[in-house]
């Protein structure tokens, strides 16, 4: 499982400025009084979080038809204009029997007809709001594991006591529907687990059930885990629950955790097929230290297409099986690599070429786009350059083009673009050019919902016309900060430790700044692969926890390390086998910059960073003791080696294979270097750095002598869930208030 934040970004996409620019903040009016945020309201957990989070529309498409979504209504965009009509409302449904809790799961499956498919309560609804008919509904279970609904064949797989289901509606009334529900699988258990995520969520992955185009044939993960060894996880009852048991005693809650060089699961492709009811597996060979990802089905059903890459993750092959059979048909593609190959999209067909596909890869140093047919052989590279394809948003239909994601602009960019297939021209599609896009395509691609920020803007959402680029501005959301005394958000480059590559980095100055003055410093640190921290949309993308301290008098430092991503192959595979060198260097280089600013306190330097950035944190305060004051490491990675296969081994290769990185990235020697105030902070059961981590650094610490803080959020995975986000950030508040005045 890919190391996660707890910090989510608090807003997303929108426009740019230049890397030297600085943003001013919005300042009260004259007369009023600043006023100063609480955790409360910039948390992601606090009551009042949703209060200062800039407007939001809502959509998706029914061809061509652009639909907002909101809770009580749906309604058609007029895509000229921006101007709405409402299509339909909760009441509405109410008097034709429905209940539904919101619009914002509704889709449209069928251009030009008037059909909806709904959620209303356990059921899926397909509703046509002309004849005020429901004309079909499916019954979910409750507490299913894993689900997957497919419209085609009004078919529904889900996964329920570890078991996979596929359920039909044989009913079109009102009244609650009776499902004719097939079970596929009798084995089914925590130690064999059927159409879940596999391979800890890895390689793309983040489900296991994949319908077929005709939604005649279902593939799913079969995922045997058997042979993993259990880390002894324990739940702790909350002090007012009396057990059912009457036991007062926790409970063992063990999680299967493939520690890297022990041994992995094995999984395989299971295919289901709705008419025959034959189910058969893809006869891919051992899956004993292999890895299976990025399924995609050809456009007639008849084949299965999966990257399958081995453990060593240096050698990836794209194969194709027959859905009927199971038998392998062919091996299109191989890509290898001296240091590791990272699969992570399924490859997309052509609409108008069934024979043609699209595949993304770093091969040429950058991910981008490659036209191959079903042959393998390899027709064109569609996109290059030394930039980055983002994401694939989909085709324009009419003129046979391929749209896209990419920070081709700037690498603190993300703009949508278009490549026409045949000839290679592109062109920028997007808004305005500038700050943070993410895109939602049409049916046929001739519409784009822009939805932008810029480090001045909030949010903007613009409609764009593929055919002619017009673009129809639908949404300028106010400054949800307007009012509040707001810091400077700063951005620019430094160099890195290897005194060619620029680093971007963000800067958050304290309120009411003061050049003459030194202030005492923050530099938060994530550090790790497939992770940034600074970009240009709102604020350059500056965490909410950030402007709380600047409002404290503290400034923020947050730099972007070789090894973090969307700089192309080279950039990130700097670090293999050795985590945790060049990314201390680089951020130990901005530190060597902030030490250069006369309005920096180099007494008064703080720490603070999650999960990757807890083992950055910890790494830079015991490899420089004395540089940092004070530090709070969350959810730290300790040693490599009790990380999980996947992701682990991707960048460290194994602890036999490369005993001296292990060792050198270990941070457990150096516990007796601890020289300043550090709090480590874990969730009990955290599944992703297991508390193995920061308790073996304890013990370290006390053989030692050395003083670490530490607390634990009981019962808690790796990020804290809620309300208790709030008081986590407070605790490591609380502490730099402590330690770094």
């Amino acid at each position: 499982m890919r190391l996660k934040k707890i910090f989510v970004f608090m807003l997303s996409a929108m426009t740019f400025m230049g890397a030297e620019a600085q943003p001013k903040a919005t300042q009260p009016a004259q007369g009023e009084q600043a006023k100063l945020f609480t955790l409360e309201d910039l948390n992601f957990g606090g009551i009042n979080y949703h209060k200062f989070v800039p407007e939001n529309r809502w959509t998706t498409w029914w061809g061509d038809e652009l639909i907002r979504l909101d809770a009580e209504y749906c309604s058609v965009v007029d895509k000229n204009t921006g101007k709405e009509k409402k299509l339909l409302t909760a009441a509405q449904l109410k008097k034709d029997g429905l209940t539904v809790h919101s619009f914002y799961s509704a889709s449209f499956p069928e251009a030009g007809k008037p059909i909806v498919i709904l959620t209303a309560g356990q059921q899926t609804v397909a509703y046509n709001w002309k004849s005020h008919r429901v004309l079909w509904a499916i019954h979910l279970a409750s507490g299913t594991q894993a689900s997957s609904f497919c419209y085609t064949s009004r078919s529904l797989a889900y996964v329920k006591d570890w078991q996979l289901y596929v359920a039909q509606p044989s009913t079109g009334s009102k009244a609650e529907p009776v499902n004719a529900v097939r079970k596929l699988t009798k084995d089914g258990s925590r130690n064999i687990v059927y159409g879940q995520s596999v391979h800890r969520d890895e390689f793309g992955i983040d489900g296991g059930l994949f319908w077929s185009p005709d939604g005649k044939k279902l593939a799913f993960y079969r995922m045997d885990q058997s042979m993993v060894t259990d880390y002894p996880q324990v739940d702790i009852p909350d002090p007012e629950v009396v057990p059912d048991s009457g036991s007062r005693i926790a409970t063992y809650a063990p999680d299967k955790y493939p520690m890297a060089g022990e041994t992995s699961h094995k999984v395989t492709l299971g295919v289901y097929d709705l008419t025959t009811q034959k189910l058969v597996y893809l006869k891919a060979g051992d899956p004993t230290d292999r890895y299976f990802t990025n399924v995609a089905w050809s456009p007639d059903a008849k084949t299965i297409y999966m990257f399958e890459l081995n453990r060593d993750q240096n050698d990836c092959r794209l194969v194709s099986y027959d859905a009927e059979t199971g038998d392998k048909l062919k091996e299109l593609y191989r890509e290898t690599d001296d240091k590791y190959v990272e699969p992570l999209h399924p490859i997309v067909f052509l609409p108008w070429d069934a024979k043609k596909f699209i595949m993304q890869s770093q091969k040429d140093g950058y991910n981008h786009f490659y036209l191959f047919d079903t042959t393998g052989k390899e027709l064109k590279q569609l996109t290059s350059g030394s930039w980055v394809v983002e994401d694939f948003l989909g085709f324009d239909t009419k003129h046979k083009a391929l749209v896209y994601e990419s920070n081709e602009c700037s690498p603190i960019q993300r703009n949508i673009w278009v490549v026409d297939i045949a000839t290679g021209k592109r062109a920028l599609m997007d808004d305005n050019g500038e700050g943070w896009h993410t895109g939602s395509l049409s049916g046929s691609g001739q519409y784009i919902v822009d939805n932008y920020s810029a480090p001045t803007t909030p949010r903007n959402i613009a409609i764009v016309n593929t055919d002619n680029g017009r673009r129809t501005r639908w949404l300028t959301a106010a400054d949800p900060w307007k009012g509040y005394d707001v810091p400077e958000y700063r951005c620019g480059t430094i160099k890195a430790a290897d005194g060619v590559t620029d680093l971007y980095y963000r800067m958050v100055m304290p309120i009411h700044f003061d050049p003459t003055k030194k202030y005492p410093t923050i530099v938060y640190v994530y550090g790790g692969p497939h992770a940034h921290n600074v970009d240009a949309r709102w604020h350059y993308c500056s965490r909410s926890w950030e402007t709380y301290m600047a409002q404290r008098g503290y400034l923020l430092f947050i730099l972007d390390n070789r090894g973090s991503e969307n700089r192309g192959k080279a950039f990130e595979q700097v670090t293999f086998r050795h985590l945790g060198d060049h990314e201390v260097e680089d951020q130990m280089k901005g530190v060597d910059f902030l030490k250069s600013l006369a309005y920096v306190d180099s007494t008064r330097l703080g720490v603070h960073g999650w999960s990757f950035g807890g083992f950055m944190t910890i790494n830079m305060m015991t490899t420089h003791p004395g540089v940092f004051k004070c530090g709070v490491a969350g959810g730290p990675v300790i040693d490599w080696k009790w990380y999980e296969v996947m992701y682990g081994e991707r960048y460290m290769d194994t602890p036999k294979t490369n005993p001296e990185g292990y060792a050198h990235s270990s941070l457990l020697p150096k516990a007796k270097n601890l020289k300043d105030r550090l709090e480590i902070i874990i969730g009990g059961n955290d599944a992703t750095c297991v508390p193995q981590h920061a308790l073996s650094f304890l013990k370290e610490c006390i053989k030692y002598g050395t003083q670490p803080d530490f607390f634990v959020y009981p019962g808690e995975p790796h990020n804290m869930r809620g309300h208790q986000s709030v008081h986590l950030h407070e605790r490591i508040s609380r502490y730099f208030f402590d330690f770094l005045k």
